[in-house]
């Protein structure tokens, strides 16, 4: 049974009393029902959705001002940097005095020749250590690549490897221990299946390169000699490999970097820099054949 409601008859004043009572609680519960269907539109959010409003008690308004009070309180020191702060505190390392030294030596608005490039590279050596010559390349777009046999040591062991079984349980285990894999074309069935784990480092054999041979022993002479893979970044058409050490005598490095040049080919080259591993950069005079 539900409530039971109990209205004096008769008396005017009081019946009068009862029914405006009962006109008020009434119409508070139909605003406590709109209040609870009010929804209010937020930025940010999609067409069709709707934040509902709620109602927040006097105590959670009194520990949200109490939290906020503390927070202003932290000293500023103590606060976790901005992103701009942060973008403030890096610095870009400078050249030490050695190589701002050597840099003076070069004269930026030069084309030297390959003969001249290396009596100064030699000069600009301040390192303790036996520094790798390097050629960096702009050429004319991505995608170029090739391989040269250089007359002389690069000074980098290349690591040559000839598939076997073995071999081929190792790579199973996902171990890599060369820089060049020969095969004998009767290896390629059981090869084809790692094509997607040797594919992305350069290693998957191909007729094209040379490393799928009848005679892998004579392949292997061949890349231990010094044969060298080159290729462009794949997102900018820039070349960069290395073709000796600066230990390396003069005559010997022009030679690497003229067969290089030659594998790459004058017409795909715009610029040419010759440097050591920590010297700066020597521009190389492309309009007379680069010599």
């Amino acid at each position: 049974m539900g409530k039971v409601k109990t209205r004096i008859l008769g008396y005017e004043d009081i019946e009068k009393q009862q029914k405006d009572e009962q006109k008020r609680r009434s119409a508070e519960k139909k605003t406590a029902k709109k209040a609870e269907k009010v929804k209010i539109r937020a930025q940010g959010l999609k067409g069709g959705e709707r934040m509902t409003q709620v109602e927040v008690s006097d105590e959670a308004i009194i520990k949200m001002q109490k939290a906020k009070e503390i927070i202003e309180t932290v000293p500023a020191s103590t606060k976790a940097p901005a992103a701009k702060d942060k973008a403030k505190k890096i610095k870009i390392r400078a050249h030490g005095s050695k190589y701002k030294k050597a840099k003076k030596l070069v004269d930026p608005k030069k084309n030297y020749s390959i003969k001249d490039a290396l009596v100064l590279l030699k000069k600009l050596k301040y390192a303790n250590f036996d520094e790798s010559v390097e050629l960096h390349l702009v050429v004319n777009k991505t995608g170029l690549k090739g391989e040269a046999e250089l007359p002389f040591s690069s000074g980098k062991q290349v690591r040559v490897a000839v598939v076997n079984d073995k071999l081929l349980e190792k790579i199973e285990k996902g171990k890599v221990d060369f820089d060049v894999l020969i095969t004998h074309p009767s290896f390629m069935p059981k090869l084809a299946k790692y094509a997607k784990f040797l594919g992305p480092k350069g290693l998957m054999p191909n007729p094209k390169a040379g490393t799928i041979s009848d005679k892998p022993e004579e392949a292997v002479k061949k890349f231990s000699k010094g044969v060298i893979r080159w290729k462009t970044e794949s997102k900018a058409p820039l070349i960069h490999q290395m073709i000796g050490k600066i230990s390396t005598e003069e005559k010997n490095l022009q030679a690497n970097v003229e067969k290089f040049i030659e594998s790459v080919g004058a017409k795909n080259i715009q610029k040419v820099y010759l440097k050591s591993t920590m010297s700066p950069s020597i521009k190389l005079d492309t309009t007379l054949g680069l010599q």
